[in-house]
Order: C-alpha cells, then sequence, then structure tokens
C-alpha cells in the first residue's frame, strides 16, 4: 500500500512540475485604449510614419498618424527611438502540430491516406506549445496551421499566438485545402537499384489525372443527390463554390503550370505553395492574378548551374514581374525555424528589395493571400491591435528586440522557456 502511495506521489509530483513549464497564461481582454507615441511606425503597406502615435482600444486600431497631429488616449507608452509594426504571419506552418520530431506521440500533423480534404488542422492545434510561444519575442503573432502529407493533406486554418485553446485562437477557420502536386521528376531511389540523381517521372502524367478523375467524382457528387454521404467529398463543397482557397505544393516549372491549369478548368481560387522554380513562370502568374507563399529564403540552390543567391532574390524578381508574394518557412525543422520569419524578409532586403516591401512579403501581402487582409497586415484603423514595438529594425536579427507585443489589444508577455533559460544562467554568470 505504502508502495502505492509513492508512485502516486512521485507521478502527481512529475505532473505539476511539468504544468510549471506550460506557456504562460494567455494576456487578459484588452480594458483601457492604450497609445504608442514616438515610434516609427511601419504601416505593413510601404508607407512609414517617423514620430508616429498609434492609437487601440476595445482590440481594435483607432487612430495613425502623425504624433503632431494624432490625440492620445489611454495608457500612454513612450516609443521614441523605437518602431512599431504589424505583427509578422507565418503562413503554411505546422506549429502546434508537432512538439518533439521524435516523439510520436507529439506528432500530429498527418494523417493516413493520400486524400484527407476533411482533417482539420485546427482541432490538432496545441496552444500550450512551447515552439510557439518561442515565436512571438520574434513579432511572429499569426500563423496558418496546416497539414502534411498524402496528395490533399486537408484543410488550415489561421490562428493566433496567444490562445487557451484552439476554439479561442481561431481568426478564420478552414480558409483552404492543401494539395501536394506530383513531381515531374523523380530521386532515384539507390537502394532499389535505380539510377542516383534525378529523371523523368514516368508515373507524371497518371499521377495528374488521377487527381483531375477525383476532382470530376466530387463535382458528381455535388451536383447529385449527396447519398450515401461521403465525408471527404462533403470537405470539398466550399472548395469548389470559390469561398476556399486551394493551395497546391508544388515546386518545378511544369508542375505550376500545369496547377494553374487544372485551377482554371475548375474554376479555383489557387495558391502557390513552394514554387521553387515560380520566376520561371512569373508572367503566367501575374497574367492570372495567382499568388505564390515563396519557399525558404534561407536554402541553397537545387541545381548546380543556379545563382547562388538565387533564393535570396526570387522574391524580387516575383514580386517585380507583379506577382504578390509572401514567404513562407517549411523545410527541415521548419516549426523551431518560423522564429526566423522576419529574417527572411531581412534577407530579400539584402539582396535588392527596398526594406519596406520586404516587409509586406511577411504582414500585408501574407495577410491578402490567407483572406484575413480586412483584419491583419497593416497598422490601419479598423483592423486588429496585433502589433509589436522592437528596439530597432526588426528585419534583422541585431534590431529584433521585442519591448512590447499585443495581440487583438492585448497585452502579451515575452517570456519563453528560451528566456527564462537564458536569465537564469546570466544570474549564474554575473555572480561569479
Amino acid at each position: 500500500m505504502k508502495k502505492h502511495i509513492y508512485i502516486y506521489t512521485l507521478c502527481l509530483t512529475v505532473l505539476f512540475s511539468g504544468l510549471s513549464f506550460a506557456q504562460q497564461t494567455p494576456a487578459p481582454k484588452q480594458s483601457q485604449a492604450i497609445s504608442i507615441v514616438g515610434a516609427t511606425a511601419h504601416i505593413g503597406n510601404g508607407q512609414v510614419i517617423e514620430n508616429a502615435t498609434v492609437v487601440f482600444e476595445n482590440g481594435k486600431i483607432v487612430r495613425v498618424g502623425a504624433s503632431a497631429t494624432t490625440q492620445t488616449s489611454g495608457t500612454v507608452i513612450d516609443a521614441k527611438g523605437k518602431h512599431v509594426y504589424p505583427g509578422f504571419i507565418a503562413p503554411n506552418s505546422t506549429l502546434g502540430l508537432v512538439e518533439v520530431d521524435a516523439v510520436r506521440a507529439t506528432r500530429d500533423q498527418s494523417e493516413t491516406g493520400s486524400f484527407n480534404p476533411h482533417i482539420r488542422s485546427l482541432i490538432a492545434y496545441n496552444t500550450e506549445s512551447k515552439v510557439v510561444e518561442s515565436c512571438r519575442p520574434n513579432g511572429i503573432l499569426t500563423a496558418q496551421i496546416t497539414p502534411r502529407g498524402g496528395r490533399v493533406s486537408g484543410t488550415s486554418s489561421i490562428v493566433q499566438l496567444d490562445a487557451w485553446n484552439w476554439e479561442d485562437a481561431a481568426v478564420k477557420v478552414d480558409d483552404g485545402i492543401h494539395m501536394n502536386w506530383p513531381n515531374n521528376f523523380s530521386r532515384g531511389r539507390w537502394w532499389l537499384g535505380e539510377p542516383r540523381g534525378l529523371t523523368p517521372n514516368k508515373n507524371y502524367a497518371k499521377q495528374v489525372q488521377t487527381i483531375k478523375d477525383g476532382f470530376n467524382e466530387v463535382l458528381s457528387y455535388l451536383k447529385g443527390s449527396k447519398s450515401p454521404k461521403h465525408l471527404p467529398f462533403e470537405a470539398m463543397e466550399s472548395l469548389m463554390n470559390g469561398s476556399q482557397t486551394l493551395f497546391v505544393h508544388v515546386n518545378t516549372e511544369k508542375g505550376i503550370l500545369d496547377a494553374i491549369d487544372f485551377a482554371k478548368q475548375n474554376k479555383l481560387k489557387l495558391v502557390i505553395v513552394g514554387g521553387y522554380h515560380a520566376h520561371k513562370v512569373a508572367t503566367t502568374l501575374s497574367q492570372n492574378n495567382i499568388p505564390v507563399l515563396l519557399h525558404r529564403t534561407h536554402s541553397v540552390p537545387n541545381m548546380d548551374d543556379e545563382d547562388y543567391d538565387l533564393s535570396y532574390k526570387k522574391a524580387k524578381i516575383l514580386t517585380d514581374a507583379g506577382v504578390l508574394v509572401g514567404l513562407e518557412n517549411s523545410g527541415q525543422m521548419e516549426r523551431m525555424n518560423t522564429r526566423n520569419l522576419p529574417f527572411l524578409a531581412g534577407t530579400v532586403a539584402a539582396h535588392g528589395m527596398d526594406k519596406e516591401k520586404a516587409l509586406q512579403l511577411i504582414t500585408s501581402n501574407t495577410a491578402k493571400i490567407l483572406g484575413v487582409d480586412d483584419r491583419l497586415g497593416t497598422l490601419e484603423a479598423g483592423k486588429d491591435a496585433t502589433l509589436f514595438i522592437s528596439e530597432g529594425d526588426a528585419l534583422d536579427m541585431r534590431g529584433n528586440i521585442l519591448t512590447h507585443a499585443f495581440i487583438q489589444g492585448r497585452t502579451l508577455s515575452l517570456e519563453t522557456h528560451q528566456t527564462r533559460l537564458w536569465k537564469r544562467y546570466m544570474d549564474k554568470y554575473d555572480g561569479k
């Protein structure tokens, strides 16, 4: 009996000690107006206001303008010499869907099967994630939570990164369905005796035809009696009527062109995700008003004959061609690397793009692509007060030092597991 009591006590101790490291309590609702005075305001649409005043109350921005002509209200924050930005938006992210890659029980970013339009990433989103918490001190305050795997992965949603649960987190529910387009090249599987390197995918045409046949089945079902009930087909209805977006994850030139033709034939609202070779078809993308969520800027070229800095300047090439571009950070260790999103934009700015245009790649452009530009992406009256104050240039890791951050007007804590460890060990060394 004593042994059982000891084990029970030990389990409770471990449980509550673990809870002590959970994400901090979400901030309470904004109770009074707040005015940020004296900062350089980066509006997010290319405009900059020196010595600006930003006023927000009840979770919404009410006034933005020069301090000399803009009336303050409520609590005044003196931000002279600092910078204020709209909160950064991380699209195509698996934040909150995986906590520890090596622990299977914490991985919930994909489902079995290849056709899962009815799978909703939102209900798997973990608001207690320490990885999510670590993004806020760099200004990432909103994310598109996106499923992975299969041909049709499922449905994404837009969330804010300070919430009790997924219901509280939701900004836009089920914004789009994600599809992984077939690759027209395949990499040889040496362990099966196949040639090394890239070779044409002999099954490409068949795989594309399978997609087309599947969508024709969906259309027939939706136009018919809908009996017997088919949940994956039911989940496609909003996509087919234009109220949802089809996010096609594709990188090759031919794949992008084929995806465009497919979307046009089915009258679908299309966004290209990844788009490694999007710059080669920039004119076609521009002519068809198709946005691109561009692959990770901090990556090396895939081909030997490509410029070493191609990834750095690709966003400018597309933007100059008239394509609406946002930056996404999928790839190796993508959740932990989400905190580097502002520096992806900073690298683009360092390679030819105007800095305020580079800022748009992670604010207003992304908000437009995700369909939340009525609420997020710029510092404008009527939009959510989701913004932050930085000591310096937020696109530069040397200046990205946040002093305040707000989501829907709520004052956030910028403490994380990492900052607590930093302070703990700084105390140790300072004490020597």
